[in-house]
């Protein structure tokens, strides 16, 4: 039977890396560094054990691409951060390794370093294990680890296969990655059904705004730290505690589930679909509070800036101002509540409204509001800018006794000098004064 045009092979890695591979010119240089080489050393082990629990057990690292030349070589197309991450960890462990790969002389300057320093980590991790441990990695080589190879035939299409790979539909998110690697973590047929039954009933876009503009940058700001863009390179903090560990606070969020709190360690594997369930579902209850309990009407009136009546978290979250500092400065509020609720499950009134009028007198404060004033705001950091509240208010939320703490809490409501920023928001610094009991 004919064989089909670019159908996948299954290989080993050690029958990867004899083929006839070279690295092409055109290819970028070797990027990854010595905690890509951690993570793919750690992978591998967790593969080994995995293999010992199930028969026939394989680990799939990934798609290959390569285009085989008029030579019959086969140019790397996409993958060949693993390949050469890959060889690195066969050369130490099989020093007499040999490979066409290996006739590559690297001139460019990243490469060499990486490489050499990538090399020593592989040389320090090893250098604490025995040789059973060395030969188990060679052994996955063998029999444990899978790649997917496409081999085509035309340059072209080469690249036009690797950017379907890479731009297919939409984008693959960080929340993405974090499904395969949680599922990964599922032993129970059941359970693995029911976490995938559970992600796959929730909008996609819903998932990345939950950690895009909620749950990542409150894990930051509890700690008084700036928070970047949430991306793959950041999912670490994501992946929760295997749960067999043997580390003491390991133990301690063993015990604590199916308790969630979004500044601490969870179990990974299905707990991490249900926190992920537990948050989406919290954040729609707490801006469900804010619409439809009248104590929150004059809230809820700022909030959607007297536009039209809305009775439905549905409704709110279409309601977006022509302002984008105010839409950052609502969001901030919905963090800092998010964040209040998380840890004391209380909608006390006078907590909720100092929340409010801290996130809302940065856009009374600020000319121009983005997001990098919102994060030095939120940190508490910003003793020489002209905001009327420094306090890093999310992490005196995530380390108070009492939600009294939080509605004890003093608020300056005098504003800043800032008079072409004060002129434009003038209606919404009386409503904050009115909201806060001044007249």
């Amino acid at each position: 039977m004919k064989k089909k045009k670019n159908t996948p092979q299954i290989l080993s890695v050690d029958k990867l890396l004899k083929m006839n591979l070279i690295i092409p010119d055109y290819q970028r240089p070797y990027k990854w560094t010595a905690k890509n080489i951690t993570d793919l050393i750690f992978d591998t082990q967790k593969s080994i054990e995995e293999s010992h629990k199930y028969t026939n057990f394989k680990y799939r690292i990934g798609t290959i691409i390569l285009y085989k030349n008029k030579n019959s070589e086969y140019e790397i197309v996409d993958g060949q951060q693993r390949i050469l991450s890959f060889l690195l960890l066969k050369l130490y462990i099989k020093p007499d390794f040999q490979c066409n790969l290996l006739n590559k002389r690297f001139s460019d300057k990243i490469t060499q370093k990486n490489l050499h320093d990538n090399y020593t980590t592989i040389n320090e991790w090893f250098s604490s294990v025995g040789e059973k441990e060395k030969n188990n990695f060679n052994q996955a080589f063998h029999n444990i680890l899978e790649v997917v190879i496409i081999t085509v035939n035309r340059i072209d299409e080469a690249f036009q296969l690797f950017d379907s790979q890479n731009t297919r539909g939409r984008a693959l998110y960080p929340h993405d990655l974090l499904k395969a690697y949680h599922l990964r973590e599922i032993h129970d047929k059941y359970e693995m059904q029911n976490a995938v039954v559970k992600w796959e009933s929730k909008n996609p876009e819903a998932i990345r705004k939950l950690f895009d503009l909620y749950m990542f940058p409150l894990w930051n700001w509890a700690k008084c730290r700036k928070c970047d863009p949430f991306t793959v390179a950041k999912i670490d903090i994501y992946k929760g505690i295997e749960e067999d560990s043997g580390y003491t606070y390991a133990r301690r969020a063993n015990k604590a589930m199916p308790y969630f709190l979004l500044t601490e360690p969870f179990i990974s594997g299905s707990d991490f679909f249900e926190m992920v369930d537990h948050y989406m579902q919290m954040l729609h209850n707490i801006k469900e509070e804010i619409i439809t309990n009248t104590t929150f009407n004059d809230i809820k009136r700022i909030l959607i800036e007297d536009k039209k009546d809305v009775n439905s978290v549905e409704e709110f979250d279409k309601v977006r101002s022509s302002s984008t500092g105010f839409n950052y400065a609502r969001n901030l509020f919905f963090c800092a509540l998010l964040c209040y609720y998380d840890r004391f499950h209380n909608f006390d009134i006078i907590a909720v409204k100092k929340l409010f009028i801290w996130a809302m007198m940065i856009r009374v404060d600020m000319q121009y509001l983005g997001f990098d004033t919102i994060n030095r705001y939120a940190i508490g950091f910003g003793e020489n800018d002209k905001y009327s509240n420094v306090k890093p208010v999310i992490s005196m939320i995530t380390y108070a006794r009492k939600h009294t703490d939080i509605s004890s809490m003093k608020l300056n409501i005098i504003r800043v000098d800032n008079k072409a920023a004060s002129e434009k928001w003038d209606k919404l610094y009386e409503n904050l004064c009115k909201l806060n009991g001044y007249k």
